[in-house]
């Protein structure tokens, strides 16, 4: 009945009735997003109506609902299917201003227009593939990058590049060719990096460097939706860069990278969207050529160094083996680097650790993350191993069982899933420089098992890649406990009592006849089951 009557006035009526009807059924029809097979003709048919009220001189008011209602109706792939002509995307692309070329984005009353019409864009290109093969032949990428040039130093229009950006993730995303065509042809990488650094109003102090007020406000929500769409179309972007092979790409990267360290630092408006942001920057990361991470850390500027070396006096004198690493001001450091950024990797690791599920898809990207980074980045795997292997002191206990970041992840190195054991033992044994001593160290032979097979170090040795010398230092307590140690379980063991000790002489001469008279019968037997073998 819905669409009966809207669809009588959307032929008929003048643009007041159809603005005041279509506002009607998106009132009712907000939240649907399964309709009734038995309408699916009316509804197909209001579609069709509504695109050519589109194409009249109506008022920006009736644009709005009667693209509010073609966004709704768009959630139903089978209405799509006759609607989906080049002639009605032509439609949606000019009222989204991604036809002019030269037209600035200067009339506020139109940015509704504009934004409801990428809004449909996104739904009838996510839906229907004709959508999308028309979008490569309209070229839509390169008129979505052309909109977002317009509009990326302009904060009150963050609902445009948001839905810009979305559609440009979902056009990356299902093309193959416009990721290519993004890297190379339309300059994506650049400019889906101002993007961010505008969301984030990034001020440079160096190169790679940026301003963190860590007393500053959190995010805004509109900043934190378009910087997530804009590393989720980054990450498309970006899917196959393991390898810089022009030091303009290198350069690029590193400034992409500095961005997502300031990113890992800052805070969105809620702790749920601060862990979406980080959760996107972390996938991001993970495009990022191994040797372009090394912006993630920092040295210290002259005040930060004066800082820390108060610190360090201020530490109790038996904390020397600690004393590389120091919190001073909400700063991580480490052997003279901020390692904020690395530490707020691993505090998201942990975060993801504790959720206990969905390992595979929100734990193994940082994880592996953290591996590259320490294998390729010496003060990195050293501060990490600061922080999850730390010198051993208490080994009474097996090292999976416990609330720290090594009982952690030891337990997950004999998870059920293959993927998740390997990467959590990987990091494990990266951190331990891939010598196998020093990993059993850590977590007994029994939680190694499976690493040192498949890597076919059972019998000891190390692992093929390259570290430097420095020796691990073993505290006074693991040296005195070592002799102790288990090293299937990796845990002190306390010597059994010697059950003789508590007998009485008449116990010990009565179990040593014992002994005496079985040593005896199974003399006896061996001597029979011989003469049976010699044929007797």
């Amino acid at each position: 009945m819905d669409e009966e009557r809207a669809l009588y006035i959307v032929r008929a009526g003048e643009a007041g009735a159809i603005e005041r009807v279509l506002r009607d059924y998106s009132d009712k029809h907000r939240a649907t997003f399964k309709f009734e097979s038995t309408d699916e003709d009316k509804r197909k048919k209001l579609c069709e109506g509504i695109f050519k009220v589109l194409v009249k001189d109506i008022p920006t008011t009736c644009q709005v609902s009667c693209l509010e209602v073609l966004r709704i109706l768009s959630r139903d792939k089978k209405v799509l299917v006759p609607v989906t002509t080049k002639e009605n995307m032509q439609i949606l692309l000019r009222l989204a201003k991604l036809n002019e070329s030269d037209d600035s984005l200067e009339k506020v009353s139109e940015f509704p227009v504009i934004v409801e019409s990428l809004k449909c864009l996104c739904n009838i290109v996510f839906n229907s593939q004709m959508a999308q093969q028309l979008s490569l032949e309209l070229n839509l990428a390169a008129k979505l990058c052309n909109l977002l040039r317009k509009c990326k130093d302009r904060k009150f229009i963050s609902d445009i590049k948001c839905f810009d950006l979305r559609l440009l993730f979902l056009l990356s995303l299902l093309h193959t060719d416009i990721r290519s065509q993004l890297r190379y042809e339309l300059q994506g990488l650049p400019l889906l990096t101002q993007i961010l650094e505008s969301a984030f109003s990034i001020k440079w102090t160096d190169e790679y460097e940026s301003a963190i007020d860590h007393n500053g406000p959190p995010l805004s929500p509109q900043e934190t939706d378009c910087a997530i769409e804009a590393l989720k179309a980054l990450f498309n972007v970006t899917v196959d860069s393991w390898k810089v092979h022009k030091e303009s790409d290198s350069h690029q990267f590193r400034v992409m990278a500095a961005v997502l360290r300031h990113c890992l630092l800052i805070v969105g408006p809620t702790e749920d969207k601060t862990e979406e942001l980080h959760s996107n920057a972390v996938n991001l990361l993970s495009n990022v050529p191994v040797s372009c991470l090394d912006v993630l850390i920092c040295p210290l500027t002259h005040e930060e160094t004066a800082q820390e070396a108060t610190t360090l006096d201020e530490l109790p004198s038996d904390k020397t083996a600690e004393k590389e690493t120091v919190l001073k001001n909400n700063t991580m450091v480490y052997n003279g680097m901020n390692m904020e950024a690395i530490h707020v990797l691993l505090n998201f690791m942990e975060k993801r650790i504790d959720k206990g599920s969905s390992y595979r898809e929100g734990l193994t990207p940082v994880l592996s993350l953290l591996t590259e980074c320490s294998r390729a980045h010496r003060n990195i795997r050293k501060f990490l191993k600061d922080q999850v292997l730390p010198p051993l002191r208490d080994v009474t206990n097996r090292p999976e069982v416990g609330s720290t970041v090594r009982n952690k992840l030891v337990r997950l190195m004999t998870h059920v899933d293959l993927g998740v054991k390997q990467i959590a033992a990987e990091f494990l044994f990266v951190l331990c420089k891939e010598r196998v001593d020093s990993l059993l160290k850590y977590t007994g032979y029994g939680n190694a098992a499976g690493l040192l097979a498949a890597r076919g170090l059972l019998a000891g040795g190390r692992g093929d890649n390259w570290y430097s010398e420095d020796e691990d230092t073993d505290t006074e307590e693991y040296k005195n406990a070592k002799p102790n140690i288990n090293l299937i379980t990796g845990h002190l063991e306390e010597p059994m009592p010697n059950p003789i000790d508590e007998m009485t002489e008449e116990q010990k001469e009565y179990e040593a006849m014992k002994l005496v008279n079985m040593l005896d019968k199974l003399s006896r037997r061996a001597d029979v089951k011989d003469v049976h073998q010699d044929g007797g």
